[in-house]
């Protein structure tokens, strides 16, 4: 006989299982999108965390350069006996220790005779000398206030000091240009340092001696150990054989029974994500010789959890060959999703309750809001930042939209001053040029760049939070001297991008380079109060596409060269 169900039965069980089976498909897809849309976002807030210590390491770098230039400018001879040009040279060494004094706050000399001088910067006032003059004596350090202050005696070293026996001198003569010596340890500190030495020639074309400038790695050791990636995300800066330089994980340095330093390579790390992080990069880098950076991989760390790792890495003519990594497991950045699926669950069993009756039309409203942020999930996977979402709910679809929409604002906006990020610059400024390409156009886009003259000053004399004030200062006043079509970033500190769209020719660019030029030296009134106006001004660089370059990198980069050459020609200037 067959089974006799009640009607109520047959009517109502069925929507309750297919209430439940929504709540089940509602709960995956729910999980799919977000882990999809968080995976995109976590990607590109990898590749962000990795440039900005890219970044961090290249302007901490690059003054090195200018350093050695201010001490023995290209093409100057070396002289014969630097005490007969000793003067002349003190005076350049004091001038090459103001341009970066931190970290550059050492520039010495050896030469082919044995002689050397060194000028160490104790402050912005105080400096010391060590001199010798003649091979067969040991070093004499002298003291000294402002550049041409009388020297006083304070002691003699008690080691015989030989440039020619140090591997800087050695690297820097067989170097054709500027060279990197391998990163070393501090007697003194403890800290790492690595020595950016030159080359010097006599009148007649001959090696004379060695030019050479420290920069010490303590701040970059700092500004990795500060980042925030996630609660057990981690960040570091290796050499390619695994040398730590920096770490927010590990120290970059171990002490030895006998009280000296020794480096610590990543594969020797306490910490477990660090190395196998440092192995799977070393893996991937060994399979692609040439891979586009910055880059995310995917592994598995040693307990077998899922982890993420995006590196990039910087590499300069004179040899610098470093890689940043920054590491993330999975389980930090899909908790979210993990709270939003069960947030979701609970509603739709809630639902079986109060509306079974309208659970089909529920259905449709949920998938279509679900295929339009999977869809915005995967435009930005494709890099468009700004890809609208359109879900306007109040539930935890509407919670993981506006999560996702707020994390796509972040993504494009600077968070101090409001203007456009780099990521974001760089995406419309490629747009631009494409459509230009597109269709043909017979105007131009310029680029104009620039460099905050004096920031560092308001920092050190009014403290952190006038410069903050000073940033908004002055993106209000680029903000307000553009067209409505011209964009304004912050491309990074105190650098700012202007990208003028329809530029006619150069000399409109020029004349807007002119524009800002004079709103940037009016005075900054923003600091607070019993700080009064206070100069600032900048260096800019112009670009101008297609004849300085035809994709946005080679655009910056003209500028951004543009605007050294700016800078340089103004005379030094307190630096960002």
């Amino acid at each position: 006989m067959p089974l006799r169900l009640p009607l109520r039965f047959v009517l109502i069980v069925p929507y309750v299982v297919l209430v439940l089976a929504l709540a089940l498909a509602i709960g995956v897809l729910s999980y799919s999108a977000g882990s999809r849309a968080v995976n995109t976002v976590s990607e590109h807030l990898l590749r962000e965390t990795a440039s900005r210590i890219t970044q961090a390491i290249d302007r901490h770098i690059v003054g090195s350069g200018a350093v050695l230039e201010a001490a023995f400018p290209a093409g100057m001879a070396a002289p014969v006996d630097i005490q007969s040009e000793f003067h002349e040279l003190r005076t350049r060494f004091w001038i090459a220790t103001s341009l970066h004094t931190d970290p550059n706050n050492y520039v010495y000399y050896g030469n082919e005779a044995g002689q050397g001088l060194g000028l160490y910067r104790h402050s912005e006032q105080e400096a010391e000398l060590r001199i010798k003059f003649r091979a067969d004596e040991k070093r004499a350090i002298h003291r000294f206030t402002t550049i041409d202050g009388p020297l006083r005696f304070h002691y003699r070293e008690p080691r015989l000091f030989d440039p020619r026996s140090r591997v800087w001198y050695r690297d820097g003569r067989l170097a054709p240009d500027h060279t990197w010596t391998s990163v070393y340890i501090d007697f003194g500190t403890l800290q790492l340092v690595a020595t950016r030495a030159r080359r010097v020639l006599s009148a007649d074309g001959a090696f004379e001696g060695v030019v050479a400038t420290d920069v010490s790695l303590r701040a970059l050791n700092d500004f990795v150990g500060r980042l925030e990636v996630s609660p057990n995300g981690i960040a570091f800066i290796i050499e390619p054989d695994g040398n730590l330089i920096a770490s927010s994980a590990s120290p970059n340095v171990v002490t030895l029974p006998d009280g000296s330093g020794a480096r610590l390579n990543a594969a020797q790390s306490e910490h477990p994500l660090l190395r196998a992080a440092y192995h799977a990069i070393g893996r991937y880098l060994a399979a692609n010789a040439t891979p586009k950076l910055p880059l995310v991989v995917d592994f598995s760390a040693e307990d077998g959890s899922a982890v993420r790792a995006a590196f990039d890495r910087i590499r300069d003519t004179a040899g610098l060959d470093w890689i940043t990594v920054v590491v993330m497991p999975e389980s930090d950045y899909l908790s979210g999703v993990t709270g939003n699926v069960s947030r979701t669950v609970a509603l739709a069993s809630l639902a079986v309750l109060l509306a079974i009756g309208i659970g089909l039309r529920i259905l449709g409203w949920v998938s279509g809001d679900l295929s339009r942020l999977s869809e915005a999930a995967r435009r930005v996977g494709d890099g468009e930042l700004d890809a609208p979402v359109g879900i306007a709910r109040e539930d935890a679809i509407g919670e993981l939209a506006r999560s996702f929409e707020a994390m796509q604002e972040r993504l494009r906006t600077d968070k101090l001053t409001g203007l456009a990020n780099r990521d974001a610059l760089l995406q419309q400024l490629r747009r631009r040029i494409a459509h230009h390409g597109a269709e043909r156009r017979s105007d131009r886009l310029g680029v104009l760049f620039i460099d905050l003259n004096g920031f560092k000053r308001i920092n050190d004399e009014h403290g952190h939070a006038a410069g903050d004030e000073a940033l908004r200062e002055i993106a209000a006043r680029l903000r307000d001297s553009v067209r409505a079509a011209d964009l304004v970033a912050r491309y990074a500190g105190d650098e700012f991008v202007i990208l003028l769209d329809h530029a006619p020719d150069r000399a409109a660019v020029d004349h807007v380079r002119g524009q800002i030029d004079a709103v940037l030296r009016e005075p900054l009134r923003s600091l607070g109060a019993g700080i009064g106006p206070t100069p600032c001004g900048g260096a800019i660089g112009a670009a101008l596409y297609p004849e300085d370059g035809k994709d946005a990198e080679t655009l910056i980069k003209h500028a951004d060269r543009a605007m050294y050459a700016d800078k340089f020609s103004r005379g030094p200037e307190d630096g960002p």
